[in-house]
């Protein structure tokens, strides 16, 4: 994408009212939706994230095929961002916000037990040793999701890495954790829940081009 291009879209960004862009410093003080994400929605219903959102896929879907939850994509791509944002005010989903912003810094803008369910699609697998502490679903991080979530809520991984999802079970298993459902190759075993096969992202698509096998997994923490 060209930087004119970017640009425009970062600018177009600022007018959005579903995207959400706190700059660091106020996420660090005291940030005003910090346990108040109902007065941003107006209502009292489920909130679900979906982490490291892209172009928001997956949000986008949620929203619409759940329309009595509330759903927040977050990524710290504003380009990306700018996509979906725009595709929610196009087609009038009321219960859709973005938020650029880092993960890590999620206990900084949502209270304890704020959030009903997570959703992490293809991300960085971050296969190398020393840039495990970069996984969505390491150990530090899932102690995060873990405070944030309320009781029995579930978080879903859905992707193309083998290596990731063995990992994320392995993992799952040594903590004694919840194990709802697991599946290597969703487009080939039956099981999964409609929504993870009905809704391809950009990369999917080219995964699925290649024949890589896409997984799923399901669990609580």
């Amino acid at each position: 994408m060209g930087s004119k291009n970017k640009l425009r879209r970062f600018k177009e960004n600022e007018t959005f009212l579903n995207l959400i862009q706190p700059t660091r410093e106020e996420l660090l003080s005291e940030f005003n939706l910090k346990g108040n994400w109902k007065y941003e929605f107006k209502n009292d219903n489920p909130i679900v994230l979906e982490l490291g959102c892209g172009k928001g896929e997956y949000t986008l879907a949620l929203a619409k095929e759940f329309p009595n939850i509330n759903v927040i994509g977050i990524d710290i791509k504003g380009a990306r961002l700018w996509r979906g944002a725009k595709t929610a005010l196009e087609t009038g989903l009321e219960n859709v916000r973005f938020l650029r912003a880092q993960i890590e810094l999620l206990p900084q803008v949502f209270d304890t037990s704020e959030i009903s369910e997570i959703w992490i699609t293809f991300p960085d697998p971050q296969i190398k040793y020393k840039r495990q502490k970069h996984r969505l679903v390491n150990l530090k991080f899932l102690n995060m999701y873990k405070a944030l979530l309320k009781e029995n809520g579930l978080i879903h991984l859905k992707t193309d890495s083998e290596f990731l999802h063995g990992y994320t079970l392995g993992l799952l298993q040594g903590l004694e954790k919840e194990i709802v459902y697991s599946n290597h190759d969703i487009y080939r075993l039956e099981g999964s829940p409609q929504i993870v096969t009905s809704v391809q992202t950009f990369y999917e698509k080219q995964y699925l081009e290649s024949f890589k096998p896409i997984t799923y997994l399901q669990f609580r923490l």
